[in-house]
């Protein structure tokens, strides 16, 4: 009997199953039944080749945030013809389960030095505002005080 393939499974050229491997080791086997160098995926993918070989070797401390590598994961599999989502599940199988991050608490600020500053910022504008205020209200054009120019023009005529 000859058996037919079942349209609904994916058409990987591997017969290993996504968690039997490492995917650093599955994009290379991959990579190389395709004869592409490593050189061509960095080329097509726009990946640095750097990043491609930490890939390729399972060194994952030296990889960048794992968003970043999902993408990088994304990039490589369509490049070589691969399901991109099959991909980035094999990755996610071989991590460890990463917590959710913690809520941050809020720190509340110390209502006393809050005051203070409060205070200060008053002043300061008052002192501005008093500044302005004087500035806009002086007399213009007067060089002499008003009494001395009056008895000037009446100190002649008595004379």
């Amino acid at each position: 009997m000859k058996e037919t393939p079942v349209p609904n499974e994916p058409t990987s050229t591997s017969s290993a199953r996504p968690g039997d491997d490492r995917i650093g080791d599955y994009l290379r086997r991959e990579r190389e039944l395709r004869a592409v160098s490593l050189e061509e995926i960095a080329q097509t993918t726009r990946i640095p080749l750097k990043v491609l070989r930490d890939l390729e070797n399972d060194r994952h401390a030296q990889l960048p945030s794992d968003v970043f590598v999902r993408g990088f994961l994304r990039s490589y599999s369509r490049a070589l013809g691969l399901d991109d989502v099959e991909v980035v599940a094999r990755f996610d199988s071989g991590r460890a389960p990463v917590a959710p991050p913690t809520a941050i608490t809020t720190l509340v600020a110390n209502e006393k030095g809050r005051r203070f500053g409060l205070a200060i910022a008053v002043v300061v504008l008052l002192i501005l505002f008093t500044l302005a205020l004087s500035i806009v209200l002086r007399p213009r054009h007067r060089d002499v005080p008003v009494e001395l120019s009056v008895q000037s023009v009446t100190s002649p005529l008595r004379a």
